[in-house]
């Protein structure tokens, strides 16, 4: 029972609006380790990725990386080759190489959302509902 004066009632939950975590939502960032160009381009992590067939994602490629024409780029992604490998439909070829560097803003790669036009399943993309493939999703 609460006490004389206060204005909460028991019980007390143990928090109510907790920081959000970015560890905590998938889809998330993550850091490039090398990038191949040509016709379309592939994209290999230092950690295996989480995203989908579809996701829409953002290239950040800093100065000291190389590979500068495709900062700031979106693409989808078209396969997954690898579980640290995804083929993006972004042309890059004759471009700027991407370098290795041990510079303090490391390049990464982030989901921005995706296609949203339906679920994956054997019959291949059908619009029957609003699942998004490779949307965030809490996980906490």
């Amino acid at each position: 029972m609460a006490s004389v004066g206060t204005v909460i009632s028991y019980p007390i939950p143990p928090y109510s609006n907790p920081p959000i975590e970015p560890q905590f939502y998938n889809p998330s960032r993550f850091v490039i380790s090398d990038i191949t160009l040509g016709q379309t381009t592939t994209v290999t992590t230092t950690e295996d990725m989480n995203y989908v067939v579809g996701q829409e994602v953002r290239l950040i490629i800093p100065p000291s990386f190389g590979c500068r024409q495709l900062n700031e780029t979106t693409g989808f992604v078209l396969s997954i080759p690898a579980q640290d490998q995804v083929v993006l439909d972004i042309y890059s070829a004759g471009g700027d190489p991407f370098i290795s560097s041990s510079a303090p803003t490391q390049a990464q790669i982030l989901a921005i959302g995706d296609i949203n036009n339906g679920v994956t399943n054997s019959s291949g993309r059908v619009s029957n509902g609003t699942f998004i493939p490779g949307s965030f999703i809490d996980v906490s």
